[in-house]
């Protein structure tokens, strides 16, 4: 069921290496455990992809459910979910700063940065636009390249500074 809420999700390529050595891996040990390489191999793959599965929903299982609140337009109880996400994030950087690994995740974002800019979007969307640019900021402050925030900031300057829509043109 499409939300019509923006996602997006780019994917840090060079991650994909160690998620393949690691399923080179467990291809390997199942053809030592398992004689036939076709069963050997499809074990082995039914075991990564329950290992990623286990992993995708357990460990940011708040940033997951503050994606659903959002989706579902609850922002309030979202933000909670997504500020869970930030501090364990935060407490827990290795995690997130090596996800190919620990999540098996190839994302470019990390959970941190995607739970600020959460958060700040999750602010616009009750009309908290000093939080709002409160967050955009800290995701900025922490991630410089953070083009989503930058570009949310950049949006919010022009629809501050543009005039008011009650006034057409030409009358």
């Amino acid at each position: 069921m499409a939300s019509g809420k923006p996602v997006v999700r780019q994917v840090a390529w060079l991650s994909i290496l160690p998620q393949l050595l690691i399923m080179v891996v467990i291809v390997l040990i199942f053809t030592l455990l398992i004689e036939r390489f076709i069963t050997a191999l499809v074990v082995a793959m039914i075991t990564y992809l329950a290992i990623s599965n286990i992993l995708e929903r357990g460990i940011p299982h708040n940033h997951r459910k503050g994606v659903l609140l959002s989706k579902k337009g609850d922002y309030l109880h979202a933000i909670e979910e997504f500020q869970k996400s930030y501090d364990f994030f935060t407490k827990h950087f290795w995690i997130d700063k090596y996800r190919c690994i620990t999540l098996l995740s190839s994302s470019r974002k990390t959970y941190t940065e995607m739970s600020l800019v959460n958060i700040a979007f999750c602010y616009a969307q009750t009309g908290e636009i000093d939080l709002t640019k409160h967050y955009y900021k800290k995701a900025l402050d922490l991630f410089p390249d953070s083009e989503m925030a930058k570009s949310a900031l950049d949006m919010i300057a022009i629809l501050e500074h543009e005039p008011s829509n009650s006034v057409t043109k030409g009358e």
